[in-house]
């Protein structure tokens, strides 16, 4: 008796019509879950493939990106616009016999400047006035070519700080440079 107080009766069926909406209804939340939890599951999944996909594939190509710099490629000197349009200069060397010289000087600034390029025309006259006076103060073992590196500095560096006011010129190189010595 005391088991059929506590409905432990094996051989007892249950066949009321409440039970079976409830079985129903009753089983449609616990679908619905399940179908919920698989749907969640497989997003997670899906982003956590993605993420690490990503990762994988823009580590590799970070690498490429930047460009190995070697030691043959450190010190290298900048590239430059040319200022070109000054013309041949003729004059004579300060020596007891003056040797003639022709140079054809080119002026190298920064790439894009357009207030140097500028102000390097508009001082055109200027500049070649400097550099006739600059050669016509020289002599010809002054303008060897061993020499040529520190007269390009020189010529920088004067018409950088006497000429030019409102910019810089970052190099000065002779397109040609002729000494006609006379004997």
């Amino acid at each position: 008796m005391a088991d059929d107080d506590l409905g432990f009766d094996d051989n007892t069926e249950n066949t009321s019509g409440s039970d079976k909406k409830g079985k129903g209804v009753g089983g449609l939340f616990p679908m619905l879950l399940k179908w919920i939890a698989i749907i969640l599951g497989a997003i997670i999944i899906i982003v956590t493939v993605s993420v690490i996909t990503v990762k994988i594939v823009s580590g590799n190509t970070a690498h490429q990106q930047y460009i190995p710099i070697s030691e043959e490629y450190v010190g290298k000197r900048e590239v430059l616009d040319w200022y070109t349009s000054l013309g041949q200069i003729t004059t004579k060397t300060v020596d007891p016999v003056p040797a003639s010289v022709i140079v054809d000087v080119v002026i190298g600034y920064k790439v894009g400047d357009k207030a140097a390029s500028t102000e390097i025309t508009q001082r055109q006259i200027e500049i070649v006035s400097f550099l006739r006076r600059y050669f016509s103060q020289l002599t010809v073992e002054d303008l060897k070519p061993q020499n040529e590196d520190k007269r390009c500095i020189e010529i920088r560096n004067a018409i950088n700080d006497d000429i030019l006011s409102s910019s810089k010129i970052r190099d000065v190189q002779f397109k040609s440079l002729q000494v006609v010595e006379q004997y």
